[in-house]
């Protein structure tokens, strides 16, 4: 069974009726239901596609945040052979919310940077529900300069609410880890591919997607604060989330029309959760066509890069 969200009551229902006159059927008594489960099941598909055919921006960061959403070890098994994740900043600890390592993608030699948030609650303590602190992004930039010195394509995979705030992260210079991350990305004469695949939050996510070509999942988001902290901030209130999402231009479509994003990337009717093959699927064939362009078209992937975020805004 799924998770329903808020806005999915209708289906949850509809569901829900299904799935007792499935139990019905199999439990032996002489009832014949099999019509009226296709007719609960064109009803129910009907629902979804109502209720998904124009999101509001809140709904679709409750889609983002979806605890059935594919991660970024989803994706690392999906795409990626061979893949040898290193551990460690060098100077202070391992930090499990970046995942951070070398493999092949379609053959091809590469280095994958991602934040995983993990998909229960022991993995989500783990990788610390996608909050990176210092010592992730400094992973994040040991692989990067490795990935520059071998001359290695980049894919980074962004899926955060942002970075870890607490003592210890701002003690070990949170913002300064952050800000090294950027300037290395900026710096690499290699081609960088990011894929904001859940929530792209604040800082925590531009550390990583400082990118040649940055896309978006349909119903990802992607903004310089959550809508709970913006929400916070002006109106010294979180439960008006919603009115700040709506306000914030946080969704794919938002950012492609402001040219932040190079594409968007579509998912499923419901949501990537509910048909993870095909967004794997969707999300390889963008990286190897973007890869494929880049190459074509650029010989200064650092040029490129820097021209590309000083044009961001020149021409709204």
């Amino acid at each position: 069974m799924y998770h329903y969200l808020d806005f999915e009551k209708p289906v949850a229902d509809l569901q829900g009726q299904i799935l007792e006159l499935k139990k019905l059927s199999e439990s032996g008594e002489a009832v014949d239901v099999a019509e009226e489960i296709t007719r609960l099941e064109k009803r129910s598909n009907d629902a979804l596609r109502e209720a998904y055919k124009a999101l509001t921006p809140w709904q679709k960061a409750q889609v983002a945040r979806h605890p059935d959403r594919p991660h970024c070890l989803d994706y690392v098994r999906e795409l990626v052979t061979e893949f040898t994740p290193l551990a460690g900043d060098r100077k202070f600890a391992e930090d499990h919310a970046i995942i951070a390592g070398f493999g092949r993608f379609r053959g091809e030699p590469i280095a994958l940077i991602g934040q995983e948030s993990g998909s229960d609650t022991k993995s989500r303590l783990k990788h610390n529900f996608g909050m990176a602190r210092p010592e992730g992004y400094r992973k994040a930039v040991r692989i990067m300069e490795l990935a520059d010195r071998y001359q290695l394509p980049i894919i980074t995979l962004v899926d955060t609410m942002g970075a870890y705030p607490g003592i210890g992260a701002e003690e070990r210079g949170q913002a300064e880890a952050i800000a090294r991350s950027i300037q290395v990305s900026l710096g690499l004469n290699v081609p960088v591919i990011s894929i904001v695949i859940g929530e792209g939050g604040s800082g925590g996510a531009i550390a990583i997607a400082t990118a040649n070509r940055i896309y978006m999942l349909e119903h990802s988001i992607y903004s310089v604060i959550s809508p709970e902290g913006a929400a916070s901030i002006l109106w010294h209130d979180s439960t008006r989330a919603k009115d700040a999402a709506t306000n914030m231009k946080i969704t794919a479509q938002d950012l492609l029309g402001m040219k932040i994003i190079d594409g968007i990337i579509p998912e499923p009717l419901g949501g990537a959760h509910r048909g993870p093959e095909a967004v794997f699927a969707a999300a390889g064939d963008q990286i190897a066509t973007a890869f494929d362009e880049l190459r074509n078209g650029e010989t200064d992937f650092r040029s490129h890069r820097r021209d590309k975020f000083l044009a961001i805004g020149r021409d709204l």
